[in-house]
């Protein structure tokens, strides 16, 4: 009810914009999502070390309006709403593949890349808990193969229903470090080491992980919780982000 509420004066005093062009109701209005250049192919997991056996990302963080909505997500003004136009972009992804992927057969769990305790006061929210659950709410148990060519999310229902659980008391971040978009690709592999630990093992023992953070750019981060993870006893760890970045591209400088 207070969210509600919350949600309803937000709308009153502060309107949703689109990011790109500034037309009202929405963050990313359907016109400027469909000329984004979501991924229609998939990678391979020979392509990953380190413990994750899969990876599938949406759009190339270089494009300065997914850098604007991931900006206005994690920082100020710090938008939780995002979330949603954030993981529709996801969505379209898995429907532009061909095939779709198959996350069915019950083994399969959701897993957000957990924030630090500081961090997380500070911001209320972690942002890849909020993609998680956006995804738990929609992703059934099998996906249906849908019409191709389209980015719409209407409509696609899983051939056998059900929803993929969300976990987030397992994977639990203990320290807190440096933001990783600072360092070097040698650095963030040291700067993340030690920061995670896996409570409550039982709950992913034999489960296969789909592992949800907003970007990639070396892995270190989800290569680090992967690794863990497979210790503690999951049977495959599969990544899935907004964006794919190189190195360097994950810094914010001059995005308005």
């Amino acid at each position: 009810m207070k969210e509600n509420i919350k949600n309803f004066l937000l709308n009153i005093f502060f309107p949703k914009f689109c990011l790109s062009c500034q037309k009202e109701g929405t963050f990313l209005c359907e016109d400027c999502k469909a000329i984004l250049d979501i991924s229609n192919s998939h990678h391979p997991p020979s392509r990953f070390s380190g413990g994750l056996n899969d990876l599938y990302w949406a759009v190339e963080y270089k494009n300065p309006l997914i850098k604007n909505l991931i900006k206005c997500f994690k920082y100020e003004p710090l938008v939780k709403e995002l979330a949603k136009d954030l993981t529709s972009l996801i969505i379209a992804h898995f429907q532009l593949l061909d095939p779709p992927p198959n996350f069915g057969g019950g083994d399969y769990v959701l897993l957000p890349v957990p924030l630090e305790k500081r961090k997380l006061k500070w911001r209320e929210f972690n942002q890849a808990e909020e993609l998680a659950k956006e995804l738990s709410s929609f992703l059934p148990a099998h996906l249906a193969s849908p019409t191709r060519n389209t980015v719409s999310t209407v409509g696609w229902q899983g051939e056998a229903g059900g929803k993929i659980p969300l976990i987030s008391d397992c994977l639990i971040k203990i320290k807190e470090n440096l933001p990783q978009v600072e360092l070097s690709e040698g650095e963030r592999k040291e700067n993340i080491k030690g920061v995670f630990i896996i409570e409550k093992p039982e709950k992913i023992r034999g489960r296969k992980i789909l592992l949800v953070d907003d970007v990639y750019t070396t892995g270190s981060t989800m290569k680090e919780c992967a690794q863990l993870l497979k210790k503690a006893g999951a049977k495959e760890v599969i990544g899935i982000v907004i964006a794919r970045a190189a190195p360097g591209q994950d810094q914010f400088k001059n995005v308005q």
